[in-house]
């Protein structure tokens, strides 16, 4: 079947009053050349004003070049003149809107846009650079372009509950704070830093989207005093839920430093860090063993694993008398003697407001541990990112939620 010019047009997406001039297949540079002219005669619409049936005025370009979609293997370049219109209606001369490219950008087509965005969800940009054969630093540009244009339109006038927590965005004490509606579940702010001024970041962004700081009722997270006092300072009408998470994860903590001071006296002890640490249901057959012949023991390790257990089954409660269960096992905790248990009960009891209210408003962090693991691997395959810019991105790509389309 013979191909002609009408179904390369129509291959490349070049629409009237546009049409393919030449194709030419460089070996040398393994490229393949679209040369694409105007037709003079035909009426264009005004850039400006959008009012149609334009007489053309001249050529502002005579080639100005955008990469393509590969043609098979090879890299592909659509090279065309750029028209004006010398516009009746409005009385201006402007360029007319090339239609597989977006108006702001040069340079690359718009599916060559959509098909970067789509492998790098995906990929390291750095592997992305090599497979289409363009500088890395070229390729950001892009992702940043649509990133930047899908928040400047999001909508967040719809946001009454917040997650958050901080992850790790390099090597050494930098992290990232990322700020999740809890109802939709996608990221809504990211922002450099754990400190309490994250949290007026995210109200401004809140603000700047159409969101009220008045209409957040719930915020969750853990307990850092940093971000209790950025939550209470610019959120002040949001209830504090502390993570039920993070609370057994503390638990998990005590435990374990109850653990490591016996294990220098009983030797029992030895290699049993994680049969104490994880759910009974996640034992090895041989962690299992060790569990049931040490659980029942007068050990303080024991001990404390039995006090987490409790701690643990008191999120099955009823939201009517788990806050009471939970002061009884404080008080416990104070009189214990394990220090740090002792410390995990004054700890509880400091918070003691923001843990009960998990039971009225049952947010809990997970989303936020499934954001960060997206994100650390992503990480992991890039071996890193060269800027925060980057790292925000690169984020907000993941699980943002954004609406990419070219505006």
């Amino acid at each position: 079947m013979l191909i002609e010019i009408k179904d390369l047009e129509n291959v490349f997406h070049i629409p009237e009053p546009w049409y393919i001039d030449n194709c030419i297949f460089d070996e040398n540079k393994e490229q393949l050349d679209v040369y694409v002219k105007v037709n003079k005669s035909a009426p264009m619409i005004c850039s400006n004003c959008d009012a149609e049936r334009q007489r053309f005025f001249d050529i502002a370009d005579y080639d100005q070049r955008w990469r393509h979609l590969n043609f098979l293997e090879y890299p592909c370049y659509i090279h065309a003149e750029h028209p004006r219109t010398d516009c009746k209606k409005c009385g201006k001369k402007h360029r007319v809107d090339i239609p597989w490219a977006i108006k702001t950008r040069a340079g690359f087509t718009k599916l060559f846009d959509a098909w970067i965005m789509m492998l790098v969800k995906d990929m390291p940009m750095s592997a992305v650079s090599r497979l289409v054969k363009e500088h890395d630093t070229r390729l950001w540009r892009i992702l940043h372009h649509y990133v930047d244009n899908a928040l400047a339109t999001q909508d967040l006038s719809h946001v009454t509950k917040i997650n958050t927590d901080e992850t790790s965005s390099k090597r050494g004490h930098n992290y990232i704070t990322i700020f999740v509606d809890s109802e939709k579940r996608n990221v809504i702010h990211v922002t450099k830093g754990k400190d309490a001024s994250t949290w007026e970041k995210c109200k401004e962004r809140l603000e700047a989207q159409g969101g009220n700081p008045d209409n957040v009722t719930e915020v969750c997270m853990d307990m850092s005093p940093a971000f209790i006092k950025g939550a209470s300072e610019y959120f002040p009408d949001a209830a504090i839920t502390f993570d039920k998470f993070h609370v057994i994860q503390e638990a998990n903590k005590a435990v374990d430093a109850v653990r490591r001071t016996e294990r220098k006296t009983c030797a029992e002890l030895k290699n049993t860090r994680y049969v104490w640490l994880k759910n009974e249901k996640n034992l090895t057959k041989k962690q299992k063993g060790m569990l049931d012949k040490l659980k029942d023991s007068e050990l303080d390790t024991a001990k404390a694993y039995r006090m987490r257990l409790v701690l643990q089954e008191i999120y099955q409660y009823p939201a009517q008398i788990a806050p009471m269960v939970l002061e009884d096992w404080i008080q416990w905790g104070l009189r214990c003697r394990l220090e740090p248990m002792v410390e995990l009960a004054k700890t509880l009891r400091r918070h003691y407001d923001g843990v009960v209210q998990w039971f009225q408003s049952q947010l809990n962090n997970g989303i936020m541990e499934g954001i960060n693991s997206l994100f650390q691997a992503a990480k992991r395959k890039a071996r890193g990112y060269r800027s925060d810019k980057n790292i925000v991105a690169i984020v907000y790509l993941l699980a943002g939620k954004l609406d990419f389309t070219p505006k």
